[in-house]
């Protein structure tokens, strides 16, 4: 490759990636916020299910996403590539901005939720359209024989889109009082991607349409009706289902296991603190992200089949052990607890001339430096206990675990292994779709099966697998099954298995160079 033509690419996958990058960002910054979400825009009596609403909130913009890679694949193949994807990026820094801006559940009820589900939509419409352009872009750029190395730089935008979400987020903590965070402050992350929407707008307007495409068009060999040509065609319809049914969706619910699942589970059912979590998550992430180039670098060399099989299988046999060994990590049966250290602090809080909460927190040291603090929150109205919808008296539990130095380490260790295998799966995969669709439908046909394995199988696995752990776990004091938190890995797990039969029967074992 000439020195002018590897600047040339680097050019291009930088104007991609910055721009697919802050799509990203946007997406995740909604999910990684969800715990104070969920008492922002909905209503705080039951903070299960605002918890839930959230995550299905969260979900529902996945769900369109399939909708989005229809109306603006359909698009970039029609009009190109490069305007398309600069239409998704203004949409999804517009949509992101706006949710930062709705006022509370408290201030105007009902419409809070609605109009984040309005704006949540639009954003799943637009990362719809963004990643397919993206990887078709730099594709299509690419030398012969490198296209899983080059657009494994596209993969990498995903995770580092997560991780800058959760930078922006501790920073905004670090700066703010948690009263300030919890009240404003969580408005900022949001407010912050207009900025970063406004520089990538600037790069992509000065970027050229891709030259496969460009060749395509001068020579009137575009599609006139890529949707047709895509899904009514049943021989290109074979490929749409092969890559849904035999890569995306495995990959998908492997890519949010890995990342979301794990966050998910580590703050909700483990109960660790929030800022921990994050932190742990980054550096997880950060050591993680090289193998996803590795692995694109590596699929161009021995084919994509063998990698992403590979990826599917191993994270169907560990997932449980893995899980297993998070939970153990944290479990406070397992500790020794420094009884004579304990420390209980009763408040009250009064919320209007009837209503008043009787306030209890408890804090609690263990041999092994873990900090455990528990607040119970008991409701009173007109000097009553208020009851819940079951008749039973009303009371929350909160509890939040600080966890030591080497049990940290530990967890890192174990979300690391996690991102290793969605390196696996993701890294070859847009150089695997790219490669299976002709250019004239390209951003569209690979658009599809992407954004329902990702959008669909993938987003749906928060929701899906904390119902899951909850149902299991019972709403008793005892767990009505003993390893309820495992509960949640059976979605993924069927879903993996069933891609990973697929794909080994029907799946091509070379790389296929047939579009090129």
């Amino acid at each position: 490759m000439s020195e002018k033509s590897s600047k040339g690419i680097w050019k291009v996958i930088s104007a991609s990636s910055m721009g697919t990058m802050i799509e990203w960002y946007d997406f995740y910054i909604f999910g990684s916020l969800a715990v104070v979400l969920s008492t922002k825009f909905f209503p705080s009596d039951n903070p299960t299910a605002a918890f839930l609403s959230t995550l299905a909130t969260f979900a529902a913009g996945f769900v369109v996403r399939p909708f989005g890679a229809l109306f603006f694949g359909r698009l970039g193949d029609l009009i190109g590539r490069k305007y398309t994807f600069m239409v998704t990026l203004m949409l999804m820094g517009g949509a992101t901005f706006l949710i930062g801006c709705i006022p509370s559940y408290e201030t105007i009820g009902f419409m809070a939720p609605v109009l984040v589900l309005v704006l949540r939509l639009l954003q799943g419409l637009a990362l719809g359209g963004e990643y397919g352009g993206a990887a078709t872009y730099v594709a299509e750029h690419a030398p012969a024989g490198q296209k899983g190395y080059w657009t494994s730089w596209i993969q990498t935008t995903a995770t580092v889109g997560l991780f800058v979400s959760l930078m922006v987020i501790l920073i905004t903590k670090g700066f703010l009082s948690k009263e300030a965070f919890d009240e404003w402050g969580w408005r900022v992350p949001f407010w912050v991607s207009i900025i970063m929407v406004f520089v990538s707008y600037l790069i992509r307007k000065n970027m050229d349409e891709s030259p496969v495409f460009a060749k395509a068009k001068a020579e009137g060999k575009t599609s006139t009706n890529p949707l047709k040509e895509s899904f009514g065609n049943r021989y290109n319809l074979k490929f749409v289902l092969l890559a849904l049914f035999g890569a995306t969706m495995g990959q998908g619910v492997v890519w949010y296991t890995g990342q979301f699942y794990a966050m998910s589970f580590l703050k909700t059912v483990m109960a660790i603190d929030s800022t921990q979590v994050d932190t742990l998550l980054g550096i997880a992430l950060i050591c993680g992200t090289p193998f996803f180039v590795f692995f694109g670098w590596l699929s161009d060399k021995v084919g994509r089949k063998a990698i992403m099989m590979s990826g599917l299988l191993i994270a169907i046999l560990a997932y449980r052990p893995i899980y297993r060994a998070m939970y153990q990590t944290t479990d406070l049966a397992l500790k020794t607890e420094i009884v004579d250290q304990t420390k209980i602090v009763p408040s009250i809080k009064e919320i209007d001339a009837t209503k008043l909460d009787s306030i209890y927190t408890t804090n609690k040291s263990f041999a092994d430096g873990t900090k455990v603090e528990e607040i119970k929150t008991k409701h009173f109205e007109n000097g009553k206990l208020m009851l819940d919808d079951k008749g039973k008296d009303k009371i929350e539990t909160k509890v939040t675990k600080t966890i030591n130095s080497s049990d940290k380490w530990w967890l890192v260790f174990l979300v690391f292994i996690q991102v290793i295998f969605v390196t696996m799966v993701y890294g070859p995969i847009a150089a695997f779709l790219v490669e299976m669709f002709p250019v004239k439908i390209r951003y569209t046909s690979m658009s599809l099966p992407y954004h329902v394995g990702n959008g669909i199988f993938g987003g749906l696995l928060p929701a899906i697998s904390t119902y899951f752990v909850t149902t299991a776990k019972g709403t008793g004091p005892t767990p009505l099954n003993p390893e309820f938190y495992l509960e949640g890995l059976w979605y993924p797990i069927i879903i993996a298995g069933v891609c990973f039969v697929i794909g080994m029967i029907y799946i091509n074992r070379k790389n296929n160079t047939l579009h090129d």
